[in-house]
């Protein structure tokens, strides 16, 4: 079953901060038109990105999918072409596996980085990404995977059974 969650007020608390106002106006992503294939993706804080600069950006949001699936993030197209703003790693992955985590819980951010030539101001509810789900396929003949993904961001390094 797809569906996004907020994190929890416990790991709100350790990733953001302790206001519960905050942690109960987090949106969920959602879809804009009925046709659209993105999930709009908003900021729970508010940054000014200056140019040349990157920052990740919380959105207090996790995102459970079928084991077969991913949520690819992409760049809105009116942050590029109005401000030259894109996402830093060209395309966000988020793997099925990344859902409640040990490390936390999930809770993924967007890192955009500002191209262009003035401050970028990121504000509360802003749309700052969107989240586009697809199946993904494996080769037949891949041998069998038994470690686990024992944290959050980079952790596919990590050893885990």
């Amino acid at each position: 079953m797809r569906k996004f969650e907020r994190i929890s007020f416990k790991q709100f608390k350790k990733d953001v901060c302790d206001s519960r106002e905050l942690y109960d106006k987090i949106e969920l992503p959602s879809r804009s038109t009925k046709n659209s294939a993105g999930y709009d993706i908003r900021s729970i804080e508010n940054v000014i990105i200056k140019p040349g600069e990157s920052k990740a950006i919380k959105t207090g949001v996790k995102v459970s999918m079928n084991s077969d699936e991913v949520l690819y993030i992409f760049d809105r197209s009116s942050l590029g072409f109005k401000y030259d703003i894109c996402l830093s790693n060209s395309v966000g992955v988020i793997d099925s596996d990344f859902y409640n985590n040990p490390d936390n819980e999930g809770h993924f951010q967007v890192k955009l980085i500002n191209h262009g030539k003035n401050d970028f101001e990121v504000h509360i509810g802003d749309r700052i990404a969107q989240g586009v789900f697809m199946k993904y396929l494996v080769v037949d003949d891949e041998k069998e995977i038994e470690s686990t993904r024992k944290g959050g961001i980079g952790s596919t390094n990590k050893e885990g059974k």
